[in-house]
C-alpha cells in the first residue's frame, strides 16, 4: 500500500463527510432509492416512502450504464430534475450516478453526492474530474478490484483537492454463480485499517437476492460499515432493471426496523 498517500491513516482521525445535514462516518446512515429514475410518480411515491421509513438519503439512477445498449439508459436531464423535485419535497439528499467526464460540473448542478460506479471505477480522468467538484464522491469497489486499486482510484479524487471521498463495497466478481456478486465484508475493517475515509455496504448489488438482503443489512452494520445503500422500489416487479434485488417499501422499513437498533447497539460497544 505505499501508493496510498492521501487516503491513508494520517493520525488526523476519520473523515466525515458532511451532506447537507448528514454527517457520513459520524453514525450510521442509509442511503434508499430505485435503481433508475423512470418517472416522476415512481420516484416520488418512493422517496416519500424510504422517508417515512428512515432514510437518511435518496439515490437514483438519472444515467444508467447497462451491460446491454439496448437495454433503458436512464432519463438524463429529466431525471435529474425529477431527482431535485424530491429533495425539494422530501429533505432528503440525492445519490446519483455520473458516467461522463463533460457530465461533472452540470450533474453537480443537481446531485449532492456524485457516484462513480464499479464499471467506472477506473476511469481516471473521470475521477479527476470528479475531484475537481466541489461534491463528495460515492466510489463504488470495481466488480475485479483488489482493495489497494480501490484505495488508489479514492487517492485520484483526493490529489485534486477533494478531500470528500466515501467508499462502497459492493461485492466482487468470484467463482460462485448462485449471487450475483460475491460481498467482501472482510473489505469493511479492512478499509478502517487502512484508511481514514467512511465506508459504506451495497447488499443489493453485493448480493444480487431479494432474500439476502436483510441477513447481509445486518452483517454490513456488525462489521462496522458507516452505512447502506439499497434499493427500493414502490412496484418492484415492475422496475426496469435489477428488479431481482429491489426491496419494496415495506420490506424496506422492516429491514430499517433491525438496522437502527443494531447499530444503535454497536455504537455502544465502541
Amino acid at each position: 500500500m505505499k501508493n496510498i498517500k492521501l487516503a491513508g491513516l494520517n493520525g488526523n482521525g476519520r473523515t466525515i463527510v458532511k451532506v447537507r445535514d448528514v454527517k457520513i462516518g459520524a453514525g450510521f446512515i442509509v442511503i434508499a432509492g430505485p435503481c433508475s429514475v423512470e418517472s416522476e410518480e415512481q420516484l416520488l411515491k418512493t422517496a416519500h416512502a424510504v422517508k417515512e421509513a428512515g432514510a437518511d438519503m435518496l439515490r437514483g439512477g438519472a444515467f444508467k450504464p447497462r451491460t446491454s445498449p439496448y437495454a433503458f439508459q436512464g432519463l438524463g436531464l429529466k431525471g435529474l430534475k425529477i431527482l431535485e423535485k424530491a429533495r425539494d419535497e422530501t429533505g432528503l439528499p440525492i445519490v446519483t450516478e455520473v458516467l461522463d467526464t463533460r457530465d461533472v460540473s452540470w450533474v453537480s448542478e443537481y446531485a449532492d453526492v456524485l457516484q462513480i460506479g464499479a464499471r467506472n471505477m477506473q476511469n481516471f480522468s473521470l475521477l479527476k474530474e470528479a475531484g475537481k467538484s466541489n461534491k463528495p464522491i460515492l466510489l463504488k469497489r470495481g466488480m475485479y478490484s483488489t482493495i489497494e486499486e480501490w484505495l488508489n482510484c479514492a487517492e485520484y479524487i483526493l490529489n485534486e483537492g477533494n478531500p470528500d471521498v466515501i467508499l462502497c463495497e459492493r461485492g466482487i466478481r468470484s467463482f460462485e454463480t448462485y449471487t450475483r456478486n460475491t460481498l467482501d465484508l472482510s473489505a469493511v475493517p479492512a478499509i478502517k485499517e487502512l484508511t481514514h475515509l467512511p465506508i459504506i455496504v451495497d447488499p443489493s448489488h453485493g448480493t444480487g437476492k431479494l432474500s439476502l438482503i436483510e441477513s447481509m443489512s445486518l452483517a454490513a452494520v456488525a462489521s462496522g460499515s458507516d452505512g447502506l445503500i439499497l434499493e427500493v422500489h414502490v412496484k418492484p416487479e415492475e422496475s426496469v432493471s435489477d428488479k431481482d434485488q429491489t426491496l419494496t417499501p415495506e420490506q424496506f422499513s422492516a429491514i430499517m426496523k433491525k438496522v437502527r437498533p443494531l447499530s444503535a447497539f454497536m455504537g455502544e460497544l465502541k
